[in-house]
């Protein structure tokens, strides 16, 4: 299993709120998270950094090399909703982060399998040959594509595209969505910010990704996201199996 990651504020943004985290959890699993912070001042900063250390630290303390899927499935979601827990009740008792939120994708591949997590826009891919989006975003142009009103192309630059419906810290309560991918050998998860993903077209991702090793691939495609004007702060994550 190969483990690379990138992350930078962009051409745009003062300042970077986004975070993210990967770590060995067993000899043959892992764990990567992505958050993408919103708020005013630096509060989003504190809501993507905060919930990538509960959630590391909650499934670190509770994983066992023994589960089973069912039980890491349900591991990631307890973890997501332990942090979307912590980041109201700061937002709840601590003015300056009132309103602060963050998108979060959370992933643990084992024995050939990806248990994913996701709340916001932020998202997980399959690539084994071609892109395929496992995550669904919780946005307002996400409820269009699905209503039929909007298509996927007429989503991409709708004035309404980088407005989440759902995010950790906002409400007291959230349900997140999970998904269970099976990989075969030399597949690869992307996990990915909308810095990337509204900046470099999904052909333009699986270009690179085919045409580049591993490990420059995340570089690689913050530095296209920047080529394209980078107006928003961008974290790639990749693990190949």
């Amino acid at each position: 299993m190969q483990i690379c990651s990138g992350m930078d504020k962009g051409k745009v943004r003062a300042t970077n709120q986004d975070a993210f985290k990967t770590e060995m959890l067993d000899g043959n699993t892992c764990l990567a998270v992505v958050c993408d912070g919103m708020g005013g001042a630096n509060a989003g900063n504190v809501a993507s950094s905060t919930a990538v250390k509960s959630i590391v630290r909650y499934v670190s303390n509770s994983y066992r090399k023994d589960f089973d899927g069912f039980k890491i499935s349900d591991l990631l979601k307890n973890a997501v909703i332990s942090a979307n827990i912590e980041l109201y009740g700061m937002s709840v008792s601590n003015p300056s982060y009132k309103g602060m939120g963050t998108t979060v994708v959370a992933a643990i591949i084992k024995d050939n399998v990806a248990y994913i997590c996701n709340v916001g826009d932020s998202r997980a891919y399959l690539v084994n040959g071609e892109l395929t989006q496992i995550t669904k975003d919780h946005s307002v142009v996400q409820s269009l594509i699905e209503s039929g009103k909007l298509t996927a192309e007429q989503a991409r630059v709708h004035p309404d595209k980088n407005v989440i419906t759902k995010a950790l810290g906002v409400d007291e309560n959230i349900l997140p969505d999970n998904f269970v991918q099976e990989l075969c050998l030399g597949d690869t998860i992307l996990i990915c910010t909308d810095g990337l993903t509204n900046y470099v077209e999904p052909e333009d991702i699986l270009k690179i990704l085919k045409k580049n090793e591993v490990k420059k691939v995340a570089d690689t495609l913050i530095d296209t996201a920047n080529s394209n004007g980078g107006g928003d702060n961008i974290t790639v994550v990749t693990v190949t199996v």
